[in-house]
């Protein structure tokens, strides 16, 4: 068996055009989207991340705002920025690109966030709603591991999802997705014992432990559809924590890794920024 390959890119496309489509037609009030990026210190990989939002934002007609945190800001100067923020009338999102500055405590940032602007679903107000099956704005990777299962055609209720990783940004969020979705659905990772014995039931596998291999294709489910939300920089190289080659002579169908999820990820983000603008402009 060779596995069909779920490719982000044209699913991303799509839904750019969607949103590029829904800002144009309410920009002619005189208004335009805006996001604002809150970046912590003087990490690499976010700063690549915020300057990936700023200039796709700006292809979309979203006016983006890269506000970088100094290594020595203070808690005080930290709620300052965001409470300023949470009052700018123009702006309908906030997203923080982690790591922040070792002295400023994620939670105490997603707490004094505006649910309504948190757009990449970090609040706890947000976390519960989803938790609850309300109206919420969720992770933009979890999200997009959603958008590319429906897009693909993939039939999620009374499935087995099984579902490697628990963080709050994918793991956690994705189950709540599955499970809203109608799947029967296990959360594992990396200290599961037995792992092999939960994936290998699986009609739907979702991976995201970042551990580059982690799943063999002996741990998956003949023709099950296989979502690597791994991220894992082997040398020169960008690997998911599937075992690719492997997987997809067993697997029914597969992301590519790089490009499957993530081609997705941003655009989810842009996606409820847009939203937010057009419930602002009294058209949501």
């Amino acid at each position: 068996m060779t596995a069909r390959r779920l490719e982000g890119r044209p699913v991303a496309a799509r839904i750019r055009e969607q949103v590029a489509e829904d800002i144009r037609d309410v920009v002619s009030q005189g208004s335009e989207p805006g996001l604002a990026v809150v970046l912590g210190g003087n990490d690499p990989a976010a700063a690549v991340y915020a300057r990936q939002l700023d200039r796709q934002g700006t292809a979309l007609g979203i006016r983006a705002e890269v506000l970088s945190l100094p290594l020595e800001s203070s808690e005080a100067e930290v709620d300052g920025l965001i409470d300023r923020l949470n009052n700018r009338q123009t702006l309908d999102g906030i997203v923080v690109a982690t790591p922040l500055p070792p002295q400023i405590a994620l939670s105490r940032l997603s707490g004094r966030l505006d649910p309504a602007k948190d757009v990449d679903g970090m609040t706890v107000v947000n976390s519960g709603r989803l938790y609850l099956g309300l109206p919420a704005s969720v992770p933009s990777t979890a999200m997009a591991i959603l958008e590319l299962l429906v897009s693909a055609g993939v039939e999620i209720q009374g499935k087995e999802a099984v579902v490697v990783g628990r963080s709050p940004t994918v793991g956690k969020p994705v189950a709540m997705l599955l499970l809203r979705s109608g799947a029967t659905v296990t959360v594992t990772h990396t200290q599961t014992r037995d792992l092999a014995k939960h994936t290998g039931k699986a009609d739907i596998l979702v991976v995201a432990a970042g551990r580059p291999g982690l799943i063999s294709g002996s741990m998956i489910r003949p023709g099950a559809v296989v979502i690597d939300a791994g991220i894992n920089v082997v040398g020169e190289r960008i690997v998911g924590d599937v075992d690719f080659e492997g997987a997809a002579e067993v697997a029914g169908a597969i992301t590519p890794v790089p490009g499957g999820v993530g081609p997705l990820t941003n655009i989810m983000l842009f996606r409820a920024v847009a939203q937010n603008f057009r419930r602002r402009m009294g058209h949501g």
